[in-house]
């Protein structure tokens, strides 16, 4: 069960599919942020909710809400994924030490290596608003994020 409604938020600093070290508690100064763990790039499920998330990020933007996507791949394969899909939002690569900030969230799959599909909303106060997941094999519902999106 990926990590509760009103728990602080466990910070973390991970690599962009660009390189860059992205550290929660100083993207929180800018406010609330989305945390969207996903198994694998190049996956299906996996493109199909990333391509989601890309076609409607004006959601996102338009509740000042920052999109991070989240998954065990090195930066090298997120980098190549992001640059074939054309995503405009940060992919975070949780590679080493493998899955450590998936499992500080309770949204990493132990015995196949890789991160669950969850949704994590963290206010500005770097508290957890609003946390989803879905089972193995199964795509987010997009309203899901709407409707999180309106507890803020």
């Amino acid at each position: 069960m990926v990590i509760a409604v009103g728990k602080k938020a466990p910070d973390f600093t991970l690599v962009s599919h660009e390189g860059e070290e992205i550290t929660l508690t100083e993207v929180l100064k800018n406010g609330p942020v989305a945390l969207v763990f996903f198994p694998l790039a190049f996956s299906g499920i996996c493109t199909g909710e990333l391509c989601e998330l890309r076609d409607n990020l004006q959601v996102f933007d338009d509740n000042r809400v920052q999109l991070f996507a989240v998954s065990v791949d090195s930066k090298f394969a997120l980098k190549a994924w992001a640059d074939q899909e054309e995503y405009k939002f940060n992919l975070l690569s949780d590679f080493w030490p493998h899955g450590e900030v998936s499992k500080a969230y309770d949204a990493f799959v132990e015995e196949a290596g890789i991160a669950t599909r969850a949704t994590v909303l963290i206010g500005k106060d770097g508290v957890v608003v609003e946390s989803f997941e879905t089972s193995p094999g199964e795509a987010r519902n997009f309203a899901e994020y709407k409707a999180a999106l309106e507890k803020l």
